[in-house]
């Protein structure tokens, strides 16, 4: 049932969570104050206008095959915020001379030969989705974002945020949380939205991780690598492997995110933490990951992916459900009692999500 409504019930997913902008926003530099805040309010129009307004759904042609191949275009908005924006790269073209265009297109392939060869699945929707994707988005905008129906990225300020395109796992990140939308429909608040903003890490890092080559050992399980300014004492967005150690800066604050439930953070603000809590299962497939070793995608990678299509992950799901169906799914798969199965044991025992039922 979820899938079948999830593209009418899409939400807006910014990479970049409100937690860090409004700290920035507060800063002794008015630029920045300015440049942050304006983010904010305009993420804020965006997100207050995704649920008033429908969007339509994108259905394949009924009996028409589902092409393995991409079918990607790339807009630019000018520096403006009219979506697409002019078409400046479609399906096949040659480099452009303008590489960020480059660096989405990428982007978007990157994504799209994963979720194929890795599980089996034809772009976001699993039926042959367009991916389309703006760049240049705004005036110095501070954010990427999925508005449900396409990729968005701004050039950031050059100061706290470089261009948004920068990093592949940003890219995969945003563009999961259309599958996502295409699947198990998470809810985006509390628990269920820290799991949508958690599948986006997931699959963002194995998407990196899968472009490099990199097994679990050699990843640096970072979100958003190479994204932070020179001025921003910190290596990324997020960490996977440390949660709460990817930055500690006077302008964005330290890294919020807890790595266990014994730090869980209650709050009213980023739909109830949205992007904070979601440090507790994206440490807990770290931990997966790196037991079993090897190539990420493979096995943790596949446990999650049947996880969330499976079709029993509720849109209301808190922690422990995805922990007893995510370890259900490595039973399931691979063998009960098997090492994929310890584990995922092991994985939500570490980060304290009980496993019941």
């Amino acid at each position: 049932m979820n899938a079948s409504h999830a593209h009418r019930h899409p939400v807006f997913c910014t990479v970049v969570p409100p937690h860090l902008l409004d700290k920035a926003s507060l800063s002794a530099d008015s630029r920045r104050a300015d440049l942050a805040q304006r983010t904010l309010e305009h993420d804020s129009m965006l997100r207050t206008r995704r649920r008033v307004t429908a969007v339509r759904g994108i259905a394949p042609a009924l009996g028409a095959p589902v092409s393995d191949e991409p079918s990607r275009t790339i807009y630019d908005a000018q520096h403006r915020t009219r979506l697409p924006g002019k078409k400046v790269r479609g399906e096949g073209d040659p480099l452009d001379k303008d590489a960020t265009i480059n660096r989405a297109y990428a982007g978007l392939g990157a994504t799209f030969e994963l979720f194929l060869k890795g599980f089996g699945r034809r772009s976001i929707d699993d039926s042959g989705l367009a991916l389309d994707a703006t760049v240049h988005y705004g005036e110095e905008y501070n954010n990427a974002f999925w508005d449900g129906q396409q990729m968005v990225f701004g050039d950031g300020d050059g100061d706290l945020f470089l261009d948004f395109t920068v990093s592949i796992d940003v890219i995969g990140h945003e563009l999961t949380h259309g599958v996502t939308q295409y699947t198990a429909n998470l809810a985006y608040l509390g628990q269920s939205g820290a799991l949508n903003e958690s599948m986006s890490d997931v699959f963002g890092s194995l998407i990196k991780q899968y472009s490099l080559e990199q097994t679990a050992e050699d990843a640096d399980w970072l979100i958003g690598a190479g994204l932070l300014g020179p001025n921003v004492t910190g290596v990324a967005l997020r960490s996977m492997k440390a949660p709460g150690t990817a930055y500690d800066d006077d302008e964005l604050g330290k890294d919020p995110q807890p790595a266990t439930m014994d730090d869980y953070v209650t709050t009213n603000r980023d739909n109830g933490g949205v992007h904070i809590n979601s440090g507790i299962p994206n440490h807990a497939f770290y931990v997966a990951a790196t037991e079993l070793g090897g190539k990420a995608w493979e096995r943790a990678g596949q446990i999650w992916y049947d996880t969330l299509t499976g079709g029993e992950l509720a849109s209301n799901a808190k922690f422990t459900d995805f922990a007893r169906l995510s370890t259900a799914a490595a039973a399931a798969r691979y063998g009960d009692g098997g090492t994929e199965h310890r584990a995922l044991q092991k994985a939500w025992s570490v980060v304290g999500v009980p496993i019941v039922g």
